[in-house]
Protein backbone atom coordinates (compact mmCIF):
# COMPACT_ATOMS: atom_id res chain seq x y z
CA UNK A 1 0.00 0.00 0.00
CA UNK A 2 1.64 3.30 -1.10
CA UNK A 3 2.03 6.11 1.25
CA UNK A 4 -0.69 8.04 -0.24
CA UNK A 5 -3.08 5.91 -0.60
CA UNK A 6 -2.52 4.82 3.34
CA UNK A 7 -3.50 8.28 4.13
CA UNK A 8 -6.60 8.48 2.33
CA UNK A 9 -7.89 5.82 3.44
CA UNK A 10 -7.21 7.46 7.19
CA UNK A 11 -9.11 10.06 6.25
CA UNK A 12 -11.83 8.04 4.90
CA UNK A 13 -12.06 6.25 8.14
CA UNK A 14 -11.99 9.62 10.14
CA UNK A 15 -15.00 11.21 8.45
CA UNK A 16 -16.46 8.16 8.21
CA UNK A 17 -16.46 7.90 12.22
CA UNK A 18 -17.29 11.40 12.63
CA UNK A 19 -20.59 11.06 10.19
CA UNK A 20 -21.73 7.88 12.48
CA UNK A 21 -21.30 9.84 15.33
CA UNK A 22 -23.02 12.79 13.58
CA UNK A 23 -25.99 11.02 13.09
CA UNK A 24 -25.94 9.51 16.56
CA UNK A 25 -26.01 13.54 17.76
CA UNK A 26 -28.76 14.40 14.91
CA UNK A 27 -30.76 11.64 16.97
CA UNK A 28 -29.91 11.97 20.74
CA UNK A 29 -28.51 16.06 20.68
CA UNK A 30 -30.65 17.51 18.04
CA UNK A 31 -34.04 15.21 18.37
CA UNK A 32 -34.05 14.21 15.10
CA UNK A 33 -35.97 11.06 14.85
CA UNK A 34 -34.47 8.47 12.17
CA UNK A 35 -36.72 6.06 9.82
CA UNK A 36 -35.23 3.13 8.52
CA UNK A 37 -33.83 4.06 5.74
CA UNK A 38 -31.81 6.49 7.49
CA UNK A 39 -30.74 3.64 10.22
CA UNK A 40 -29.72 2.07 7.03
CA UNK A 41 -27.66 5.02 5.89
CA UNK A 42 -26.14 4.90 9.50
CA UNK A 43 -25.30 0.98 8.98
CA UNK A 44 -23.57 1.92 5.82
CA UNK A 45 -21.67 4.73 7.04
CA UNK A 46 -20.58 2.65 9.88
CA UNK A 47 -19.47 -0.62 7.28
CA UNK A 48 -17.82 1.78 5.24
CA UNK A 49 -15.26 3.26 8.24
CA UNK A 50 -14.99 -0.46 9.76
CA UNK A 51 -13.85 -1.69 5.84
CA UNK A 52 -11.61 1.34 5.91
CA UNK A 53 -9.98 -0.17 9.51
CA UNK A 54 -9.85 -3.56 8.00
CA UNK A 55 -7.96 -2.50 5.21
CA UNK A 56 -5.60 -0.84 7.49
CA UNK A 57 -4.90 -3.89 9.84
CA UNK A 58 -4.08 -5.63 6.88
CA UNK A 59 -1.95 -3.12 5.23
CA UNK A 60 -1.93 -4.61 1.32
CA UNK A 61 1.76 -5.12 -0.05
CA UNK A 62 0.77 -5.34 -4.09
CA UNK A 63 -1.20 -3.81 -6.37
CA UNK A 64 -3.98 -6.67 -6.38
CA UNK A 65 -4.41 -6.01 -2.45
CA UNK A 66 -4.92 -2.06 -3.19
CA UNK A 67 -7.91 -3.14 -5.35
CA UNK A 68 -9.25 -5.42 -3.27
CA UNK A 69 -9.36 -2.74 -0.49
CA UNK A 70 -10.70 -0.41 -2.55
CA UNK A 71 -13.61 -2.28 -3.65
CA UNK A 72 -14.17 -3.91 0.11
CA UNK A 73 -14.32 0.28 1.16
CA UNK A 74 -16.78 0.72 -1.99
CA UNK A 75 -19.22 -1.70 -1.50
CA UNK A 76 -21.00 -0.28 2.03
CA UNK A 77 -20.49 3.07 0.25
CA UNK A 78 -22.11 2.35 -3.37
CA UNK A 79 -24.83 0.28 -1.08
CA UNK A 80 -25.61 3.70 1.53
CA UNK A 81 -25.24 5.41 -2.22
CA UNK A 82 -28.06 3.41 -3.40
CA UNK A 83 -30.18 3.72 0.26
CA UNK A 84 -29.79 7.55 0.46
CA UNK A 85 -30.99 7.91 -3.38
CA UNK A 86 -34.20 5.59 -2.77
CA UNK A 87 -35.09 7.59 -0.12
CA UNK A 88 -34.84 11.12 -1.93
CA UNK A 89 -37.16 9.63 -4.44
CA UNK A 90 -39.41 8.55 -1.40
CA UNK A 91 -39.54 12.10 -0.92
CA UNK A 92 -39.90 13.61 -4.04
CA UNK A 93 -43.26 12.21 -4.26
CA UNK A 94 -46.75 13.66 -3.41
CA UNK A 95 -47.86 13.64 0.11
CA UNK A 96 -49.53 10.68 0.89
CA UNK A 97 -48.26 8.60 -2.19
CA UNK A 98 -45.08 7.42 -0.97
CA UNK A 99 -44.76 3.65 0.12
CA UNK A 100 -44.11 2.95 3.81
CA UNK A 101 -39.94 2.33 4.46
CA UNK A 102 -40.64 -0.90 6.40
CA UNK A 103 -40.47 -2.02 10.19
CA UNK A 104 -38.87 -0.33 12.84
CA UNK A 105 -35.14 -2.01 12.92
CA UNK A 106 -35.79 -2.75 16.92
CA UNK A 107 -38.47 -4.24 15.62
CA UNK A 108 -36.57 -6.37 13.44
CA UNK A 109 -33.68 -7.15 15.59
CA UNK A 110 -35.41 -7.71 19.00
CA UNK A 111 -34.23 -11.09 19.62
CA UNK A 112 -31.09 -10.74 18.40
CA UNK A 113 -28.32 -11.84 20.72
CA UNK A 114 -26.79 -8.85 22.60
CA UNK A 115 -29.54 -6.08 21.18
CA UNK A 116 -29.17 -4.83 24.41
CA UNK A 117 -25.99 -3.45 23.27
CA UNK A 118 -26.64 -2.47 19.78
CA UNK A 119 -30.00 -1.51 20.41
CA UNK A 120 -29.44 2.47 20.30
CA UNK A 121 -27.58 1.96 16.81
CA UNK A 122 -30.79 1.10 14.98
CA UNK A 123 -33.66 2.84 17.02
CA UNK A 124 -35.71 4.99 15.20
CA UNK A 125 -39.37 5.16 14.35
CA UNK A 126 -39.19 8.08 11.69
CA UNK A 127 -41.39 8.79 8.28
CA UNK A 128 -39.15 7.78 5.30
CA UNK A 129 -40.90 10.16 3.15
CA UNK A 130 -40.56 13.27 5.55
CA UNK A 131 -37.18 15.49 5.21
CA UNK A 132 -35.41 16.26 7.69
CA UNK A 133 -32.68 19.18 6.83
CA UNK A 134 -29.02 20.40 7.67
CA UNK A 135 -28.40 23.75 6.55
CA UNK A 136 -31.29 23.73 4.35
CA UNK A 137 -29.94 20.74 2.54
CA UNK A 138 -32.12 17.36 2.94
CA UNK A 139 -30.30 14.80 5.07
CA UNK A 140 -30.42 12.27 2.36
CA UNK A 141 -28.63 14.47 -0.02
CA UNK A 142 -26.19 14.70 2.10
CA UNK A 143 -25.54 11.50 2.70
CA UNK A 144 -25.14 10.50 -0.78
CA UNK A 145 -22.35 13.53 -0.97
CA UNK A 146 -20.54 11.35 1.44
CA UNK A 147 -20.96 8.06 -0.08
CA UNK A 148 -20.01 9.20 -3.91
CA UNK A 149 -17.14 11.45 -1.87
CA UNK A 150 -15.98 7.99 -0.58
CA UNK A 151 -16.03 5.68 -3.84
CA UNK A 152 -14.49 8.61 -5.99
CA UNK A 153 -11.81 9.91 -3.20
CA UNK A 154 -10.82 5.71 -2.66
CA UNK A 155 -10.45 4.65 -6.62
CA UNK A 156 -8.71 8.14 -7.64
CA UNK A 157 -5.83 7.53 -5.06
CA UNK A 158 -6.26 3.90 -5.87
CA UNK A 159 -5.65 5.07 -9.36
CA UNK A 160 -2.85 7.61 -8.85
CA UNK A 161 -1.42 5.08 -7.00
CA UNK A 162 -0.07 3.26 -9.70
Amino acid sequence: MTPLFRKAVWLLFAVSVCAFAGSLAAQYVLGMEPCVLCISQRLCVLATALCAAIVLMCRPRRRAGGLFGTVFISIPAVTGAAVAAYQLWLQSLPPGTAPSCGAPWTFRLKGWPLFDWFEPVVRGFGNCAEPDYLLGIALPVWSVAYFLLVVLAVWAVWLKAK
